[in-house]
């Protein structure tokens, strides 16, 4: 079938839980659990059947062990027991699809710890926090969100410590890891340093060469600015025998909220932990602004409306996307990524796209920084009874050899190395003849501005979806409205239900 008619009006829709959710950054995603037991380097994935059988397994050679059951939504059988290191994962959709997390790293863990027994979760497939901790379980390291889940969730569940001095002791160098994600870390520590980053899905802008083919626009390169996309873009959004293309989509709310400017929305207030009525926020300044006006003029090209990034890969009729490395690995095919109930319908919209990649583009003025990084870092919750356990494991998670395991399967590590960087993608078919250089081209923008303040998780969606897109307001009085009406109505309707995010 030809490209045209395969147009999105005739497309089955992927499913929103199996597609779209992870549009957002930061979207909490689920899977079962895998058992790592000792001297074991291939885990099973996590049905049912397959647990009650390790269990049986373990009761027999280990039948001192305590295990705590711990119920759930989905009525589903669930246990931790005492001689397991418990690791539970968050808000990276891939975790959930079955046999992910063994495959990426879990299998290389087992091998490097043969005398450990793991227990790995993902949220919510079948537990979730308010069920480990009705429970009584807390894991031994968490796998999480920092930039939101911090404020949101691990703080108020008691599960953070301070690890600065404990990084030392143990010979854990941050300083070997992206700097600019373990500032983001800090931003949100009160002072110190909760996790350490793991990997980041960053963000990346991917091209779809037939477009661009069909209508002789040369292909953006690394380092494109804002300027130059624009101009494609506006080249590129047209309609040809009864389908409309896209030039350019950019999610408003990941652009704000990872801003390449660095900006923190929050002004200092002299104390770590404001009172809600003493936080302050400022997004009208001119780097605000001028981030404003950069995006606003996209979505006022006409007919190049903004609906969703998905659309690059579920029509086939979007030129440029900003979207995350774990969309670009499914995209491409790389079915470890993929739902397997999902698979041929990829596959059918694969043939639509010929996907390129290069970095998101600058804002100019010889600047190589792209967006502030989605990254997932680890928390050791100072309840955990094997806290040097811990320590050892995340020690390894953040060596060389991890990650390059983790840079084989397409996942971007918090280490950058030449092995490293050579590693990338080298374990996946997708990737076979496509050119990742892109991927670490620039640098993530560094957060600043954080000291002194209190992180709140502020509706910045307001500033385009609902002022510009919906309202019709120019960037700029879309900008105030959100800083003098919406933030403050957000924070006293937030303390009015109990919350301090």
């Amino acid at each position: 079938m030809s490209e045209d008619s395969k147009a999105d009006r005739s497309a089955r829709r992927l499913s929103r839980r199996n597609f779209a959710a992870g549009v957002l950054a930061g979207t909490a995603a689920g899977a079962g659990a895998s058992l790592l037991g000792p001297g074991t380097a291939h885990a099973q994935s996590p049905s049912a059947a397959a647990r009650n059988a390790t269990r049986a397994a373990r009761s027999s050679a280990s039948s001192s062990a305590s295990c705590t059951q711990i119920p759930n939504r989905y009525d589903e059988p669930f246990e931790v027991c005492d001689d397991e290191l418990f690791i539970f994962m968050a808000n990276y959709k891939p975790f959930e699809v079955e046999g992910f997390f063994d495959t990426v790293i879990g299998r290389k863990l087992a091998a490097a710890f043969p005398d450990v027994t793991f227990k790995v979760a993902a949220w919510d497939k079948p537990i979730r926090y308010e069920d480990l901790t009705a429970a009584g379980v807390v894991p031994d390291i968490v796998i999480e969100d920092p930039r939101r889940r911090i404020d949101r969730d691990l703080e108020p569940l008691g599960w953070l410590r301070n690890l600065t001095g404990e990084l030392a002791e143990n010979g854990i160098d941050v300083g070997s890891l992206n700097q600019a994600a373990v500032e983001l870390v800090k931003s949100r520590s009160d002072g110190g340093l909760y996790g350490i980053p793991l990997f980041v899905d960053d963000f990346v802008m991917l091209y779809n060469k037939k477009i661009f083919d069909r209508f002789h626009v040369a292909y953006p390169s690394h380092g494109i600015t804002y300027d130059q996309a624009f101009r494609k873009a506006q080249r590129l959004t047209r309609e040809e025998n009864l389908v409309a293309y896209k030039g350019y989509l950019q999610h408003p709310d990941n652009y704000l909220d990872f801003n390449q400017l660095g900006l923190y929305p929050f002004l200092p207030t002299g104390s770590e932990s404001p009172a809600p009525e003493d936080v302050r926020v400022n997004i009208t300044s001119e780097g605000w602004q001028q981030l404003g006006a950069n995006l606003e003029r996209f979505l006022f090209i006409p007919r190049n409306i903004f609906t969703s990034v998905d659309d690059f890969f579920q029509t086939g009729h979007v030129a440029m996307a900003v979207d995350t490395l774990w969309k670009l690995n499914a995209y491409l095919l790389n079915e470890i990524y993929i739902d397997p109930e999902d698979r041929e319908q990829y596959r059918q919209l694969a043939e639509n796209v010929d996907i390129g990649i290069t970095s998101v583009p600058v804002l100019g003025g010889g600047d190589d920084w792209t967006y502030q990084p989605n990254c997932l870092a680890a928390f050791l919750p100072p309840q955990s009874a094997k806290r040097q356990q811990a320590l050892d494991v995340v020690k390894w998670l953040v060596s060389e050899e991890a990650q390059v395991e983790l840079s084989r399967y397409g996942i971007k590590p918090a280490l950058r190395s030449d092995a490293v960087v050579e590693s990338f993608g080298s374990a996946l078919p997708g990737f076979e003849g496509v050119d990742t250089s892109g991927v670490f081209w620039g640098e993530n923008a560094v957060v600043h501005g954080y000291e002194q303040t209190e992180y709140w998780d502020l509706p910045l969606y307001a500033v385009f979806r609902l002022h510009v897109l919906q309202d019709g307001l120019k960037a700029s009085s879309a900008l105030t409205v959100t800083e003098t009406v919406d933030i403050p109505n957000y924070i006293r309707n937030q303390v009015e239900l109990g919350f301090d995010w």
